[in-house]
């Protein structure tokens, strides 16, 4: 038998005695082992599709011997491409990312540069990494979107004129810029939260969160615990707060859909700072939102103890919106018409809630025309659609 009539009946055999007879008669070949093996690899591969060759020995010595080539080739490039990776790899020592590990936490307390306005270091930080918009940043602020989007400008400007560095923050930096960082959280968060319909941001309230909770292990701040209770007790709400598309407000929403483990680790934190004993505008409202959540009704609710609060409040951070929230605890205790006056004096005109709050004080006073009136102002300034359809449903209930 001829050695090509020794190979067909090899490859057509189905036996591995067979097969080993076929690699030691190719291993009488002077070829490398390792050619010859991946010649056997080709034929058994390509001949049962392609068909057995006229002359399967020269076939076979053929592949084995480009294969044996191809293997020099690559042996003899194998140094050079060492020495290329070796080039391109950098041993320089990665830059220390000081106390702060978390990449983007990092980004944000260097962004908060103290040369900086406070209010534009915190607009210039949420737009470029809080990815909110210039329009989102401006409603945060109750400023028109061409004000904001100048502010930002201005401070990437002023960044770039007097060759301010953003610098990985070091340890005494924190606590300078600590204030600036929790109201980049906060007002994050607040987006996220207040978003509804094909637009909502859960995404940036657990970032906002999950922020946050970093946070707490780098600093030891009652005002960081909380700003981490304020939002733990406000997203325990989520679930209660739309229905069928319609914003759900606090006293009518189902309490039994609140969750009730963030409820419970926003309450722990809550009596942390009671027992820090260190006041601040965070843990105030947290304090707020607890009493809030502390409720098994909205019957139950203590107004008497959140308007105590909101004086507290109001002393520390003195503001329109602060007063106008003040004024909605005022009415459950005060009445109406008592809330109303403190309202009318307010200049937020341009903010949609006090035309909401307004609305709500005269339903209740049965000064229907001037409701109408405040639901039709605070539809053309609010921007959530669950919200348009709770207002919309609440001013076309309004009796003639």
């Amino acid at each position: 038998m001829t050695f090509d009539d020794e190979i067909t009946q090899i490859v057509r055999a189905e036996h591995g005695r067979v097969v080993a007879q076929l690699i030691r008669r190719l291993g009488d070949i002077d070829l490398a082992e390792d050619a010859v093996a991946e010649a056997l690899i080709t034929a058994l591969e390509k001949w049962p599709v392609d068909g057995i060759p006229p002359n399967p020995g020269a076939w076979l010595t053929t592949t084995a011997g480009n294969k044996a080539i191809d293997r020099i080739r690559r042996e003899g490039k194998r140094d050079a491409k060492h020495q290329e990776a070796l080039m391109i790899e950098d041993d320089t020592p990665h830059e220390p990312t000081g106390p702060v590990e978390d990449d983007r936490l990092r980004l944000i307390f260097t962004c908060c540069h103290p040369a900086l306005a406070p209010e534009n270091r915190i607009a210039l930080t949420l737009r470029l990494l809080g990815g909110l918009t210039v329009g989102e940043i401006a409603a945060a602020f109750l400023v028109p979107e061409t004000t904001m989007g100048q502010r930002i400008t201005r401070s990437k400007q002023k960044i770039k004129a007097a060759n301010i560095p953003y610098r990985v923050p070091a340890e005494e930096d924190l606590v300078e810029r600590l204030g600036g960082v929790l109201s980049v959280l906060y007002l994050i968060f607040n987006e996220g939260y207040l978003s509804s319909g094909p637009a909502m941001r859960v995404d940036l309230a657990e970032e906002a969160i999950r922020l946050t909770r970093q946070l707490t292990t780098l600093i030891e701040n009652p005002e960081v615990d909380g700003l981490l209770a304020l939002m733990l007790l406000t997203e325990a709400r989520r679930p209660a707060r739309v229905s069928d598309g319609v914003l759900v407000t606090l006293e009518k929403q189902d309490r039994a859909q609140w969750d009730s483990a963030l409820i419970d680790e926003g309450h722990t934190l809550v009596r942390r700072c009671l027992t820090a004993n260190r006041p601040g505008p965070f843990q105030i409202q947290a304090a707020i939102n607890a009493v809030h959540t502390d409720a098994l009704d909205a019957s139950m609710t203590d107004w008497s103890q959140i308007v105590k609060l909101y004086d507290q409040l109001v002393i520390l951070t003195p503001s329109p919106i602060v007063e106008l929230n003040r004024a909605v605890a005022v009415a459950e205790l005060d009445g109406p018409e008592v809330a109303l006056a403190i309202v009318d004096r307010l200049e937020l005109t341009g903010y949609h809630p006090f035309h909401v709050t307004r609305a709500e004080l005269l339903r209740r006073l049965d000064r229907t025309d001037e409701a109408r009136a405040a639901y039709d102002a605070a539809l053309g300034l609010a921007e959530n659609e669950a919200e348009q359809a709770h207002l919309t449903g609440r001013r076309d209930s309004l009796t003639r």
